[in-house]
């Protein structure tokens, strides 16, 4: 993900060599003047800094580092990059999916505005600690603009969308549109940084898409109503967050790129705390106060910390098909936590997605 996380190997030189040249002759003696002293021995070209259109390290690309594994073709290095990448994405997917049996455990006790504004609080505190313990710098200038779109669109927007919903939709009727959020974020992908994923990855990606809708609408039984407005509008603003954040991650560690998003909505969530606990009520039970522990720990922080690392590993488009799983995670914990009921057809549909993901992650972007 990050060009510091690599540790650089020095090469060997052979004897009566030069690092930037062939070796040198040994007879006859060349006479070399002050003015070419030093045109033998060129220094190596600047690292890379990371701005605008320069290339990511080619471990941030998921692609091989010269450095690591394989030093003839860096092929082990580039499998190895590829799995840690898959691995973590996949384990942000495993955190989103609590996301909603979460909230809906909140929203027991908050309103849904206080709950909103109390997780992103208590996350930007935990990241805040990060930082300061880590003596991290602030990002520079130009980062500032794409750290707005991750706060507006994951760290305000998503929450704040998917709260309203399920004020009046269930956990598996969200689940339906969230279905979605894998090819929006692949879309956004593509327009924003000129991705041009194959044929075969779109249609699996449309594949599974249809599945997990098919499936989520055939348990909710649900109709289109005002909930499924908010939650069309979290899937653009939070593709467009997850395309910033993961842009974002080839150049910063990604619980860096999270951890600024939040700092950067601490001072609108404290005043919104404040307005929000003087309107709505709030009564402490345990299901709200895990609740609201998990959102801010779990999905606000740890889950997109281990998410932009597997996108900034893997590539936005892949990482975002492992979310087709997303759904169905997100019925089995309602299930065991809410106590809500799923039919015989979910393992057959797991199936298929699992499929699906398969392709997506075999097909060349």
């Amino acid at each position: 993900m990050r060009a510091e996380d690599s540790a650089t190997v020095p090469t060997p030189i052979a004897a009566g060599s030069s690092p930037a040249g062939p070796a040198f002759p040994t007879a006859p003696a060349i006479r070399v003047t002050p003015s070419a002293q030093h045109t033998d021995h060129p220094a190596p070209p600047p690292a890379p800094s990371g701005g605008p259109g320069t290339p990511a390290h080619p471990a941030d690309r998921g692609g091989a580092d010269p450095h690591r594994g394989d030093r003839r073709d860096g092929s082990t290095g580039q499998g190895s990059a590829a799995r840690l990448g898959t691995l973590q994405a996949a384990l942000g997917v495993i955190a989103f999916s609590l996301t909603f049996p979460a909230t809906a455990w909140g929203l027991e006790g908050f309103g849904p505005w206080t709950l909103v504004t109390v997780r992103i609080v208590l996350a930007a505190l935990i990241a805040g600690g990060c930082l300061l313990a880590r003596r991290v710098p602030p990002p520079a200038r130009r980062h500032w603009g794409p750290l707005a779109v991750v706060a507006f669109g994951v760290v305000v927007g998503f929450p704040a969308l998917t709260t309203l919903a399920l004020q009046t939709s269930s956990t598996a009727h969200a689940a339906v549109v969230v279905g979605l959020l894998p090819l929006t974020t692949a879309l956004c992908s593509a327009l924003r940084t000129g991705a041009r994923p194959s044929r075969t990855f779109w249609c699996a990606s449309l594949a599974g898409a249809a599945v997990v809708v098919g499936f989520a609408v055939q348990q909710s039984g649900g109709a289109p109503n005002r909930a499924d407005l908010y939650l069309f509008g979290a899937l653009l603003v939070c593709a467009a967050g997850y395309t910033e954040g993961g842009r974002l991650a080839r150049v910063m560690p990604g619980w860096q790129v999270i951890g600024w998003a939040l700092q950067l909505s601490l001072p609108f969530a404290l005043v919104g705390v404040v307005v929000a606990a003087t309107h709505e009520p709030l009564v402490l039970t345990a299901h709200g106060v895990m609740g609201v522990l998990w959102v801010a720990a779990g999905s606000q922080f740890l889950g997109l910390v281990v998410w932009y690392r597997g996108m900034a590993t893997i590539g936005i488009p892949r990482a975002s098909q492992l979310q087709l799983a997303q759904p169905l995670l997100t019925l089995v914990w309602s299930v065991l936590l809410l106590g809500e009921h799923l039919t015989v057809a979910a393992p057959l549909t797991a199936l298929a997605v699992l499929a699906c993901i398969a392709v997506t992650q075999r097909s060349r972007g």
